[in-house]
């Protein structure tokens, strides 16, 4: 029963945890909740453990020795070890919560974090275009009024106007979509190598708990007093019951082992902090891989619009200004695009330099 305790909530709410989602709206409420209800349950472990237990019973000998009424109060030494114990492996636990709730909600934002700055850094890209956008429709409403050009030249940009204004609507809209909390100044290799020094920190108080079931002295005081035939008087009496368990340097042994062996499971475990730093490194990889193919493939577009830009640098026809106005509103459009993809690359080696 004493072992359970911490096996049995202690375990089981870190585990159920990292393989859940984390609620992430107030991570420090979330901790600081838990480890409340973690301190408690340890506290009132440790009160069981250290507190003397009153005794009462009939006894008959079996020598023949008259019926005997034995009543008195026990307490174990190993018990009020554990006590102390008991108490610090919750909060070993406790950090090791924190140290999870913690990495674990940095792996889950971090690629949603990037995005939303790709995002904002989009609807900066979209006003920079529109006002250039705007100023090429002013010249060309001019020409229009001048008759230099056609109200048809006029209303493409004015339908390139309006995707740019749906562009900045999807974008707004995908920015909050998106909930990303505080995440942590650390690094996440200096997150993750916390996350396991707590690992085995909580693994070896639980294995330190565990020890105390090898041995124990109880101390037993009380008075009996004899009911059959009843006698007048009650006498005071005293016990000391010493156990030892000779299989006790082997269990230490294994428990040792089963830290190390913690620890090592933990650095591979499928959903653990060490393992999902591995697949986000991985991710963040492809991405960078994808928008650097992006990019390449915009640049060459820029340039075949650069190259036919210089060829009706000077247009001296309608149609002329026309595939002008065409080049320039795609340029405009291809720069929010190049931007925006290498701002993207930018923040994810970004990313990648200062947490691997």
């Amino acid at each position: 029963m004493l072992g359970c305790i911490p096996t049995r909530y202690w375990k089981c709410c870190v585990v159920l945890f990292v393989c859940g989602v984390a609620a992430a709206q107030s991570p420090a409420a979330d901790q600081q909740a838990y480890c409340a209800y973690l301190t408690e349950q340890a506290q009132a472990q440790s009160e069981l453990l250290r507190t003397p237990s009153g005794v009462a019973s009939f006894t008959q000998p079996d020598t023949g020795l008259p019926t005997q009424l034995v009543a008195g109060a026990t307490v174990s030494l190993a018990g009020v070890k554990k006590a102390g114990i008991t108490v610090d492996a919750a909060r070993k636990n406790c950090d090791l919560y924190r140290a999870s709730t913690g990495v674990q909600q940095y792996l889950q934002y971090a690629l949603p974090n990037i995005e939303r700055q790709a995002l904002a850094n989009r609807l900066t890209l979209i006003a920079e275009a529109s006002k250039s956008l705007d100023g090429l429709i002013a010249d060309t409403t001019k020409m229009v009024e001048a008759q230099n050009m056609t109200r048809p030249m006029l209303l493409e940009l004015q339908m390139t106007k309006i995707k740019l204004e749906a562009d900045r609507a999807d974008t707004q809209t995908k920015i909050s979509a998106i909930y990303v909390p505080v995440l942590a100044a650390q690094s996440l290799k200096e997150q993750v190598a916390a996350k396991q020094a707590s690992d085995v920190m909580e693994q070896q108080s639980l294995d330190k708990l565990a020890r105390q079931n090898n041995w124990d002295v109880a101390l037993t005081v009380g008075a009996h007093q004899q009911i059959s035939p009843f006698a007048s008087g009650v006498e005071p009496y005293g016990e000391v019951t010493a156990t030892y368990n000779f299989a006790s340097r082997a269990i230490d042994r294994h428990l040792d082992r089963a830290v190390d062996a913690y620890a090592g499971w933990k650095k591979v475990q499928e959903g653990d902090a060490a393992r999902g730093m591995e697949v986000l490194k991985g991710q963040v990889g492809e991405s960078i891989a994808a928008q650097q193919g992006r990019l390449d493939s915009l640049r060459l577009e820029s340039a075949e619009i650069e190259k036919n830009l210089e060829l009706v640098s000077e247009p001296d026809t309608s149609a002329a200004l026309d595939f002008r106005n065409q080049l320039t509103t795609t340029r405009i459009l291809l720069g929010i695009e190049m931007k925006d993809s290498s701002f993207r690359l930018e923040r994810l080696r970004e990313f990648l330099s200062a947490n691997y």
